[in-house]
């Protein structure tokens, strides 16, 4: 997926971004680059690859320490919203700001 200068101008302008011809040059040569990193890293086949979970297991037996998945802290809505200026229902009330 090459990029075209016009889709360097479009991504600038979308972030604001104002580049001079030259800048703009060099920014389309760097996402051409890095689409060309992905498009290789898309063709190597991964099947069969387990995914890691650190980039350390690759290296070294990585033991994860993981705790039970369990509920320590219950919610109290009533705690929460002690200090709202104005609740309904159990639902914050704001200001309108869109008419």
């Amino acid at each position: 997926m090459a990029l075209t200068p016009q889709d360097v101008s479009r991504i600038a302008h979308l972030a604001r971004l104002e580049l001079s011809a030259a800048e703009q040059a060099q920014m389309l040569a760097q996402l051409n680059g890095f689409f060309g990193i992905v498009e290789q890293m898309g063709a190597v086949d991964t099947r069969g690859v387990e995914p890691l979970y650190t980039p350390l297991s690759a290296v070294q037996d990585v033991t994860l320490r993981l705790r039970d998945d369990m509920v320590t802290e219950t919610v109290d809505r009533a705690a929460n919203q002690r200090s709202a200026p104005a609740v309904e229902d159990g639902l914050f009330l704001v200001p309108k700001v869109i008419e």
